[in-house]
Protein backbone atom coordinates (compact mmCIF):
# COMPACT_ATOMS: atom_id res chain seq x y z
CA UNK A 1 0.00 0.00 0.00
CA UNK A 2 1.38 3.37 -0.97
CA UNK A 3 1.22 6.51 1.17
CA UNK A 4 0.69 10.09 0.06
CA UNK A 5 3.95 11.95 -0.76
CA UNK A 6 6.10 8.81 -0.98
CA UNK A 7 8.76 8.90 -3.70
CA UNK A 8 9.48 5.83 -5.87
CA UNK A 9 12.40 5.41 -8.28
CA UNK A 10 13.10 2.95 -11.10
CA UNK A 11 16.50 1.33 -10.60
CA UNK A 12 16.95 0.91 -14.37
CA UNK A 13 15.84 4.09 -16.15
CA UNK A 14 15.75 6.34 -13.03
CA UNK A 15 12.13 7.48 -13.56
CA UNK A 16 10.81 8.95 -10.32
CA UNK A 17 7.20 9.31 -9.15
CA UNK A 18 5.58 10.94 -6.12
CA UNK A 19 2.34 9.50 -4.76
CA UNK A 20 -0.52 11.99 -4.84
CA UNK A 21 -3.30 9.43 -4.42
CA UNK A 22 -2.91 6.16 -2.52
CA UNK A 23 -3.73 2.82 -4.07
CA UNK A 24 -3.14 -0.86 -3.46
CA UNK A 25 -1.38 -1.67 -6.74
CA UNK A 26 2.35 -2.08 -7.23
CA UNK A 27 4.33 0.56 -9.13
CA UNK A 28 6.15 -1.05 -12.07
CA UNK A 29 8.70 0.50 -14.44
CA UNK A 30 10.95 -1.25 -16.97
CA UNK A 31 9.18 -4.49 -16.04
CA UNK A 32 10.36 -4.31 -12.39
CA UNK A 33 8.86 -2.97 -9.15
CA UNK A 34 9.91 0.61 -8.41
CA UNK A 35 11.91 1.17 -5.23
CA UNK A 36 10.58 3.29 -2.38
CA UNK A 37 12.98 6.14 -1.55
CA UNK A 38 13.31 6.37 2.21
CA UNK A 39 14.69 9.40 3.98
CA UNK A 40 18.43 9.08 4.38
CA UNK A 41 19.88 9.40 7.88
CA UNK A 42 23.60 8.79 7.26
CA UNK A 43 25.30 10.79 10.02
CA UNK A 44 28.65 10.91 8.16
CA UNK A 45 27.22 13.05 5.31
CA UNK A 46 24.32 14.66 7.14
CA UNK A 47 25.79 18.19 7.39
CA UNK A 48 25.88 18.59 3.60
CA UNK A 49 22.42 17.10 2.92
CA UNK A 50 19.86 18.24 5.51
CA UNK A 51 17.63 21.05 4.17
CA UNK A 52 17.97 24.12 6.40
CA UNK A 53 15.09 26.61 6.51
CA UNK A 54 15.27 30.34 7.05
CA UNK A 55 12.51 32.93 6.85
CA UNK A 56 13.85 36.03 5.11
CA UNK A 57 12.28 39.26 3.90
CA UNK A 58 12.06 37.64 0.43
CA UNK A 59 10.36 34.42 1.57
CA UNK A 60 11.14 30.97 2.89
CA UNK A 61 14.72 30.12 1.91
CA UNK A 62 15.71 26.45 1.90
CA UNK A 63 19.42 25.77 1.68
CA UNK A 64 20.82 22.26 1.36
CA UNK A 65 23.40 21.55 4.00
CA UNK A 66 24.97 23.37 6.89
CA UNK A 67 28.09 22.84 4.78
CA UNK A 68 27.06 23.76 1.20
CA UNK A 69 26.33 20.73 -0.95
CA UNK A 70 28.33 20.30 -4.19
CA UNK A 71 26.53 20.94 -7.48
CA UNK A 72 28.73 18.96 -9.88
CA UNK A 73 27.75 16.61 -12.71
CA UNK A 74 28.40 13.46 -10.68
CA UNK A 75 27.06 14.80 -7.38
CA UNK A 76 24.27 17.38 -7.10
CA UNK A 77 20.86 18.22 -5.66
CA UNK A 78 18.14 17.51 -8.23
CA UNK A 79 15.25 19.24 -6.43
CA UNK A 80 14.04 20.85 -3.22
CA UNK A 81 10.43 20.40 -2.17
CA UNK A 82 8.16 22.06 0.40
CA UNK A 83 4.83 20.44 1.34
CA UNK A 84 2.42 22.72 3.19
CA UNK A 85 -1.33 22.68 3.74
CA UNK A 86 -1.93 20.24 0.87
CA UNK A 87 0.32 22.18 -1.53
CA UNK A 88 3.49 20.80 -3.08
CA UNK A 89 6.05 23.38 -4.16
CA UNK A 90 9.16 22.01 -5.89
CA UNK A 91 12.20 23.76 -7.32
CA UNK A 92 14.36 21.80 -9.77
CA UNK A 93 18.07 22.61 -9.72
CA UNK A 94 20.83 22.24 -12.29
CA UNK A 95 24.51 21.56 -11.97
CA UNK A 96 26.32 24.76 -11.08
CA UNK A 97 23.29 26.26 -9.30
CA UNK A 98 23.48 27.21 -5.65
CA UNK A 99 21.85 24.36 -3.67
CA UNK A 100 18.95 26.49 -2.42
CA UNK A 101 15.41 27.51 -3.30
CA UNK A 102 13.16 30.42 -2.36
CA UNK A 103 9.48 29.74 -1.67
CA UNK A 104 6.49 31.97 -0.90
CA UNK A 105 6.81 33.51 2.58
CA UNK A 106 3.23 32.56 3.44
CA UNK A 107 4.12 28.86 3.30
CA UNK A 108 4.22 27.06 6.66
CA UNK A 109 5.79 23.75 5.64
CA UNK A 110 4.98 20.45 7.24
CA UNK A 111 7.60 18.64 5.13
CA UNK A 112 10.77 20.00 3.52
CA UNK A 113 13.00 17.61 1.61
CA UNK A 114 15.59 17.39 -1.14
CA UNK A 115 16.90 14.73 -3.48
CA UNK A 116 20.63 14.17 -4.07
CA UNK A 117 21.51 12.17 -7.18
CA UNK A 118 24.11 10.18 -5.18
CA UNK A 119 22.73 9.99 -1.65
CA UNK A 120 18.98 10.00 -2.19
CA UNK A 121 16.13 11.62 -0.27
CA UNK A 122 16.69 13.86 2.77
CA UNK A 123 14.22 15.64 5.03
CA UNK A 124 14.76 18.94 6.86
CA UNK A 125 13.62 19.84 10.34
CA UNK A 126 15.65 22.87 11.35
CA UNK A 127 14.27 26.41 11.25
CA UNK A 128 17.23 28.77 11.65
CA UNK A 129 15.46 32.09 11.69
CA UNK A 130 11.86 33.25 11.73
CA UNK A 131 12.00 36.94 10.72
CA UNK A 132 8.53 37.73 9.38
Amino acid sequence: MTEKFQIYKCEFCENMVEITRCGSGQLICCGQPMQLCTENRDETIRTSHIPVLERTSLGLMVRVGIIEHPMEQKHHIEWIEVIAEGMICRQFLRQGDTPSALFDSRVSPTIVREYCNRHGLWRGYLVMNDNR
